[in-house]
């Protein structure tokens, strides 16, 4: 406590009187893990099955990348493209043949990393980010590129 300002240690104390130890917690939290760990391997399978069918639906085509990739890419780019269309066409201003430009661009990015690389991007920013992106990004039909 003498790290402490003055001013701060009387709070602090009687946060750290309504805390548990360090073991207490543990003991308490020890099932908590196994339990976490079971509900995201549920979810995450959950969200692969409706990424998997939804890019079925939409004639998406399969991404290249790692083992571990290719399914977080697959739901990322799920989760990017249902986003932009619902901010784009369904609550904005862009027209049905306008996003259908941008959903066929949308198909040319076929490298897993690409649409985990955006998995945080704004949905209005789409059309701008499939534009810049690189040939790296995109399938060539040219085996020797």
């Amino acid at each position: 406590m003498s790290d402490r300002p003055a001013d701060r240690r009387a709070g602090f104390a009687e946060w750290l009187a309504r805390q548990e130890c360090t073991d207490c917690w543990r003991a308490s939290n020890e099932g908590d893990e196994q339990d976490k760990a079971a509900w995201l391997k549920a979810k995450r399978a959950e969200e692969q099955t409706a990424s998997e069918a939804w890019s079925e639906q939409y004639r998406m085509p399969s991404l290249e990348g790692t083992e571990r990739a290719v399914p977080w890419g697959v739901r990322c780019r799920h989760q990017i493209l249902t986003n932009a269309y619902t901010a784009l066409v369904a609550e904005g201003t862009t027209s049905e043949a306008e996003w259908a430009e941008i959903e066929e661009n949308a198909r040319t990015m076929t490298r897993a990393g690409w649409w985990i690389d955006q998995r945080s991007s704004e949905p209005e920013d789409l059309a701008e980010l499939l534009m810049a992106a690189t040939g790296a990004d995109r399938p060539t039909e040219n085996p020797f590129f």
